[in-house]
Protein backbone atom coordinates (compact mmCIF):
# COMPACT_ATOMS: atom_id res chain seq x y z
CA UNK A 1 0.00 0.00 0.00
CA UNK A 2 1.23 3.05 -0.88
CA UNK A 3 1.66 6.88 1.51
CA UNK A 4 -0.15 9.63 0.83
CA UNK A 5 2.79 11.77 0.54
CA UNK A 6 3.79 9.10 -2.56
CA UNK A 7 0.97 10.70 -4.65
CA UNK A 8 1.53 14.21 -3.84
CA UNK A 9 3.77 15.86 -6.53
CA UNK A 10 7.41 17.17 -5.48
CA UNK A 11 6.60 20.92 -6.40
CA UNK A 12 3.70 21.23 -3.70
CA UNK A 13 5.46 19.07 -0.91
CA UNK A 14 8.33 21.54 -1.53
CA UNK A 15 6.18 25.13 -1.80
CA UNK A 16 4.60 23.12 1.93
CA UNK A 17 8.09 22.91 3.18
CA UNK A 18 8.14 26.90 1.85
CA UNK A 19 5.18 27.84 3.43
CA UNK A 20 6.34 26.16 6.46
CA UNK A 21 9.58 27.09 7.43
CA UNK A 22 8.58 30.63 6.70
CA UNK A 23 5.71 30.77 9.23
CA UNK A 24 8.00 29.02 11.49
CA UNK A 25 10.32 31.85 11.30
CA UNK A 26 7.46 34.09 11.53
CA UNK A 27 6.32 32.51 15.02
CA UNK A 28 10.14 32.38 16.06
CA UNK A 29 10.75 36.36 15.49
CA UNK A 30 7.54 36.97 17.36
CA UNK A 31 8.56 35.17 20.14
CA UNK A 32 12.22 36.79 19.68
CA UNK A 33 10.26 40.10 20.50
CA UNK A 34 8.04 38.86 23.23
CA UNK A 35 11.15 37.98 25.42
CA UNK A 36 13.13 40.85 24.27
CA UNK A 37 10.50 43.29 25.24
CA UNK A 38 9.84 40.99 28.51
CA UNK A 39 13.95 41.43 29.27
CA UNK A 40 13.82 45.08 28.56
CA UNK A 41 10.83 45.90 30.97
CA UNK A 42 12.46 43.97 33.71
CA UNK A 43 15.84 45.52 33.30
CA UNK A 44 13.77 49.43 33.09
CA UNK A 45 11.96 48.50 36.19
CA UNK A 46 15.14 47.48 37.94
CA UNK A 47 16.52 50.46 36.43
CA UNK A 48 14.28 53.01 38.01
CA UNK A 49 14.76 51.96 41.48
CA UNK A 50 18.39 52.10 41.07
CA UNK A 51 18.45 55.56 40.05
CA UNK A 52 15.91 56.47 42.83
CA UNK A 53 18.71 54.77 45.07
CA UNK A 54 21.89 56.23 43.43
CA UNK A 55 19.90 59.75 43.93
CA UNK A 56 19.77 59.28 48.09
CA UNK A 57 23.27 57.69 48.08
CA UNK A 58 24.88 60.23 45.67
CA UNK A 59 23.14 62.68 48.89
CA UNK A 60 24.53 60.60 51.55
CA UNK A 61 27.90 59.99 50.60
CA UNK A 62 28.67 63.76 49.42
CA UNK A 63 28.37 64.60 53.43
CA UNK A 64 30.03 62.00 54.65
CA UNK A 65 32.92 62.54 52.34
CA UNK A 66 33.08 66.42 53.58
CA UNK A 67 33.19 65.02 56.73
CA UNK A 68 35.86 62.81 56.06
CA UNK A 69 37.84 65.60 54.33
CA UNK A 70 36.92 67.87 57.48
CA UNK A 71 38.03 65.29 59.99
CA UNK A 72 41.08 64.37 58.06
CA UNK A 73 42.19 68.05 58.02
CA UNK A 74 41.83 68.74 61.38
CA UNK A 75 44.11 65.60 62.21
CA UNK A 76 47.05 67.01 60.05
CA UNK A 77 46.37 70.26 61.60
CA UNK A 78 46.73 69.18 64.75
CA UNK A 79 49.91 67.36 63.89
CA UNK A 80 51.83 70.60 62.82
CA UNK A 81 50.63 71.33 59.38
CA UNK A 82 49.10 74.45 57.80
CA UNK A 83 45.39 74.93 57.65
CA UNK A 84 45.42 75.31 53.43
CA UNK A 85 47.62 72.19 52.95
CA UNK A 86 45.55 70.33 55.37
CA UNK A 87 42.68 71.05 53.55
CA UNK A 88 44.14 70.19 50.68
CA UNK A 89 46.47 66.98 51.23
CA UNK A 90 42.78 65.73 52.93
CA UNK A 91 40.85 66.56 49.74
CA UNK A 92 43.24 65.00 47.37
CA UNK A 93 43.33 61.62 49.42
CA UNK A 94 39.62 61.25 49.95
CA UNK A 95 38.82 62.15 46.50
CA UNK A 96 42.13 59.37 45.45
CA UNK A 97 40.35 56.77 47.54
CA UNK A 98 36.92 57.50 46.52
CA UNK A 99 38.07 57.54 43.31
CA UNK A 100 39.61 53.95 42.68
CA UNK A 101 36.66 52.67 44.61
CA UNK A 102 34.07 54.08 42.71
CA UNK A 103 36.00 52.92 39.41
CA UNK A 104 35.84 49.41 41.10
CA UNK A 105 32.40 49.65 40.91
CA UNK A 106 31.62 50.82 37.79
CA UNK A 107 33.76 47.95 36.08
CA UNK A 108 31.78 45.41 38.21
CA UNK A 109 28.63 47.10 37.37
CA UNK A 110 29.79 47.32 33.09
CA UNK A 111 31.18 43.44 33.43
CA UNK A 112 27.66 42.15 35.40
CA UNK A 113 25.69 44.21 32.20
CA UNK A 114 27.41 42.26 29.75
CA UNK A 115 26.21 38.92 31.73
CA UNK A 116 24.09 36.65 30.65
CA UNK A 117 20.97 38.18 31.74
CA UNK A 118 20.45 39.74 27.87
CA UNK A 119 20.55 36.49 26.26
CA UNK A 120 17.21 35.48 24.71
CA UNK A 121 17.67 31.73 25.73
CA UNK A 122 14.25 30.53 25.24
CA UNK A 123 14.72 31.95 21.12
CA UNK A 124 17.87 30.81 21.01
CA UNK A 125 17.01 26.91 21.86
CA UNK A 126 13.65 26.91 20.03
CA UNK A 127 15.59 28.34 16.52
CA UNK A 128 18.28 25.23 17.21
CA UNK A 129 15.13 22.99 17.28
CA UNK A 130 13.68 23.99 14.37
CA UNK A 131 17.02 23.97 12.16
CA UNK A 132 17.40 20.54 13.53
CA UNK A 133 13.72 20.06 12.37
CA UNK A 134 14.31 21.28 8.66
CA UNK A 135 17.35 19.61 8.24
CA UNK A 136 15.57 16.08 9.12
CA UNK A 137 12.81 16.94 6.46
CA UNK A 138 15.28 18.22 3.93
Amino acid sequence: MAKATDQIPLSELVGGLVSDVSGLLRKEIDLAKTEASEKVAGALSGVEVLVIGLIFAIGAVAVLLGALVGGLAAVLVSNGMADVTANAMSGLVVGLVVGLIAWALVSKGLATLRGANLKLDRTTASLRRDVDVVKEKM
